[in-house]
């Protein structure tokens, strides 16, 4: 999970990963738009070998629930 937070706080460029942790809310982030999302998909693939949907990102609501989601895929 740190690993993914980390990963997460790479595509956001702007925002420490000391403020990210499994509670937050990423779509609620100033600097979240389509183009992060897009971001994270790539990332989500390169890194675990997963593809997201945008209807995946979409159902959920924190970080936390992104990992699980992604763990439920591998």
């Amino acid at each position: 999970m740190e690993k993914f937070i980390e990963l997460f706080a790479e595509q956001l460029d702007a925002m420490s990963e000391v403020t990210l942790n499994a509670d937050t809310r990423f779509r609620e982030l100033d600097e979240w738009t389509s183009l992060v999302a897009l971001s994270i998909i790539a990332m989500v693939d390169e890194e675990y070998g997963v593809s997201l949907s945008g209807n995946d990102i979409r159902s959920v609501n924190t970080l936390g629930e992104l990992y699980n989601l992604i763990q439920e895929k591998l």
